[in-house]
């Protein structure tokens, strides 16, 4: 052997349809006269599809109609004197699909009935893909698809629905080759007539219009149905079933109009599959309003009076109702538009009131009413039987817990003296004699509880001025939400903050504390229990602060030193003139006692120097009056004043004079000396004792 090929004609391309030959040639070297047998074998897709025998050297597999079940792999083995060998493989490729052909199973039919439909791929070859059309008038085809692996065929079921008329149906196929999707062309298309089973209903309220609530309304749903057998008619409203009928032409419905009679009706009519439906529209009006039940207080304490009022808005002729909300059904209190009543805790819950007009009975919205009472206060239940065979057996539960039982006649009282925030998991009795029926279980009953009240502060007791300070306000138990109040007590009580929160206390914080916030603070508490709680009150006390003490202290000492620095300055200048006379040790005595005496007296706050100048008599008007001194130290200052004239002979300016001794009392003094003239040195300008004199 030298070779074997394989080739296609006419090419490897083949379109659907056309003749296609498969040509095998071996090539096989030999003498010229000898004669050799052939075998040639060929393959798709490593099937055998053709076999043949032969003394030449070519074979000719041919396919007069080629379909697109011959798309595959082709190979040619040739064996020959005891020897094989095969060619290369060859991909062959037809293109297009036969086309589909469809089938309808009934030419006409009635609405709600299905079309069975037959579409066929002939020569091809599964797995296939079918695709089945609906086609309408003037609207979107709808498709349906089938993967038919093991079948060249396929059927598929359409319903014929409200509105179809003439409908047209065709299908195509696909199938998958070298991982792609070829189409096929569409069939033929076939018609399906469609015919109606029944006409679409017609629905009427009698009265048309101007419906009020009270009126009785008719509706009429009817239709023309071409086979009674089936057929089913609807009333309904918002998805609500009113009535229906079946084997009939017509449905009759009929009541007596409310409010909530407006809206959209709908009648359906339904025959197999078939269904049409047509609405209408009702509008009824309001005869009268709710009623509105109005209490005179909600949150009451025990024994309080309770009047209940039942009003229609713009409407007085009703029968009134009022009555009491109840697991076991509501109980009437008293027909009638009003109701006062003394009020106890088993009289918590919800009222509401009833209005009836032309047999419409309308019904207001809940109006609660709580009793509430303080976590001291002990409480006091009773548990009735409005009927029942004596002697009867009451339970009282707190919570889960049973708290007592009592056998009596028709009722029995409960006295509960340790009330906790956790009581209110509520109250209930129940109550059981010997007979058969069992237990009767009453309503719960909630209670609102609030305890006492403390009041602390951080820091506690003194304060700094300048600093913050922290108020905590608590209750020991409480239900929420619970109103705050932070009082301080002065000649009246002044509110310094307030706030209402779901928690059983709040923190205040008071930002910079001065010496006009001392005094005694006290807060309170109350919640829908209407009681207020006070705490014990609390004494706040603001003092001077760490640098204020400073300052006091350094106003009290340096102007002592200034006055012993200055007079001992004196001492010395005058002791280098030899035996002058010197005033400095009666200038000494005199300034050191002034300042003993005004320290003494705890008279004096601080060194006031920018304020001295005011006390300078030459400011002074001159009816303004001397400044005061007192009276124990008027003539050492008299005696100073001698000795500074005497000094200076006459050339210092002095600002202190005699002055009479009615003016004698606690003073602030100034004096101020000018420079002193003829002793050729600088001049001594100088501001003595400049203290003022404050009562703290």
């Amino acid at each position: 052997f030298n070779t074997v090929e394989i080739k296609v004609q006419p090419s490897v391309k083949v379109k659907n349809g056309a003749r296609m030959s498969v040509v095998c040639h071996a090539d096989i070297s030999k003498s010229t006269d000898f004669q050799l047998k052939h075998n040639f074998t060929v393959f798709k897709n490593g099937k055998p599809v053709f076999m043949t025998v032969s003394d030449r050297e070519d074979a000719q597999y041919e396919i007069p109609v080629a379909r697109s079940s011959d798309t595959g792999e082709y190979e040619c083995t040739v064996e020959a004197g005891g020897k094989t060998k095969s060619s290369n493989s060859l991909h062959v490729w037809i293109t297009g699909m036969t086309k589909p052909i469809l089938t309808a199973e009934e030419k006409e039919v009635l609405e709600g009935e299905v079309v069975k439909l037959r579409c066929e791929l002939p020569e091809e070859v599964p797995p296939l893909y079918f695709f089945f059309r609906k086609i309408k008038m003037n609207s979107t085809p709808k498709e349906k698809h089938v993967y038919e692996p093991y079948r060249n065929f396929s059927e598929v079921n359409f319903s014929v629905e409200e509105g179809d008329n003439i409908l047209y149906f065709d299908c195509f196929g696909k199938r998958s080759v070298l991982l792609e999707f070829e189409s096929s062309e569409h069939s033929n298309r076939t018609l399906v007539t469609v015919k109606e089973p029944f006409i679409k209903p017609t629905l009427n309220a009698k009265p048309s219009g101007n419906i009020t609530e009270g009126d009785r309304i008719q509706f009429e749903c009817s239709t023309v149905v071409a086979r009674m057998r089936g057929i089913e008619i609807i009333l309904q409203k918002n998805k609500t079933i009113l009535k229906s009928v079946k084997d009939e032409k017509i449905l009759k419905y009929s009541a007596v109009a409310t409010l909530e009679d407006s809206g959209e009706y709908l009648c359906k009519v339904e025959q197999g599959r078939a269904s049409k439906t047509t609405k209408l529209n009702v509008v009824v009006s309001e005869l009268f309003p709710k009623p509105i039940l109005s209490a005179s207080m909600s949150n009451l304490d025990e024994n309080k009076e309770l009047t209940l009022s039942c009003s229609i808005s713009g409407f007085r002729k009703a029968n009134f109702s009022i009555l009491r909300k109840n697991s076991n059904g509501d109980i009437s209190l008293k027909n009638s538009r009003n109701l006062t009543m003394r009020v106890n805790v088993n009289d918590t819950g919800s009222f509401i009131c009833k209005a009836e007009v032309k047999g419409i009975v309308k019904e207001s919205k809940p109006s609660h009413i709580f009793y509430y009472l303080c976590s001291w206060k002990p409480l006091r239940l009773i548990c009735r039987s409005a009927m029942g065979t004596p002697p009867i057996t009451f339970r009282f539960h707190k919570g889960n817990e049973v708290k007592t039982i009592v056998t009596n006649n028709t009722y029995a009282t409960f006295l509960d003296e340790n009330i906790r925030q956790n009581d209110k998991k509520g109250y209930k009795c129940d109550a059981r004699n010997n007979h058969s029926s069992g237990m009767k279980t009453s309503n719960i009953l909630n209670i609102t509880i609030i305890g006492n009240a403390s009041l602390g502060s951080i820091p506690y007791g003194k304060v700094e001025d300048g600093h913050e300070t922290t108020f905590l306000c608590s209750v020991k138990e409480g239900s929420w939400p619970i109103h705050f109040r932070i009082f301080r007590k002065t000649d009246h009580e002044v509110l310094l903050f307030e706030t209402s929160e779901n928690a059983d206390r709040i923190v205040w914080r008071k930002k910079a504390m001065n010496r006009q916030d001392t005094g005694t603070y006290y807060c309170m508490a109350s919640n829908r229990a209407n009681v207020d709680v006070k705490s014990h009150p609390i004494t706040i006390n603001v003092i001077l602060a760490v640098w204020q003490k400073g300052v006091i202290a350094a106003s009290v000492l340096i102007p002592i030193a200034g006055a012993v620095t200055f007079a001992s300055w004196w001492f010395l200048c005058k002791k280098k003139k030899g035996n002058e006379w010197s005033p400095s040790i009666c200038l000494v005595t005199n300034v050191l006692q002034l300042n003993l005496h005004l320290f003494q007296e705890q008279r004096l706050v601080g060194l006031r120097l920018q304020e001295m100048t005011r006390y300078k008599l030459k400011n002074l008007p001159k009816n303004a009056g001397w400044p005061k001194l007192n009276c124990k130290y008027a003539e050492a200052f008299q005696v100073y004043w001698t000795e500074w004239e005497h000094l200076s002979n006459g050339a210092g300016k002095a600002l202190v004079k005699q002055r009479p001794k009615s003016h004698c009392s606690d003073a602030v003094l100034g004096l101020e000396f000018s420079p002193v003239q003829g002793r050729g040195r600088q001049g001594l300008r100088s501001f003595l004792i400049p203290y003022r004199a404050m009562t703290i």
